[in-house]
């Protein structure tokens, strides 16, 4: 008759067999895709800054040719 010990070790060996393909299939995986659509970046903001410079200026020499304005 098996020792304690032996009847541990083996209980404890054919618990892992039993769960090792069912802790396989809980692997996560990760999948790497190429987007469907290209990536598209606006920059109508840019832009827009541009376009308050440009006013600020004629906007101030505006002003500064007529002070009596406001």
């Amino acid at each position: 008759m098996p020792t304690y010990p032996t009847l541990v070790v083996r209980s404890a060996a054919a618990i892992l067999l039993l769960a090792a393909p069912v802790l396989q299939g809980c692997n996560p995986t990760v999948k790497v895709e190429a987007p469907d659509k290209p990536i598209v970046i606006n920059l109508n903001v840019k832009i827009e800054q541009e376009v308050r410079v440009k006013v600020d200026k004629d906007v101030e020499s505006l002003v500064d040719s007529n002070p009596n304005l406001f």
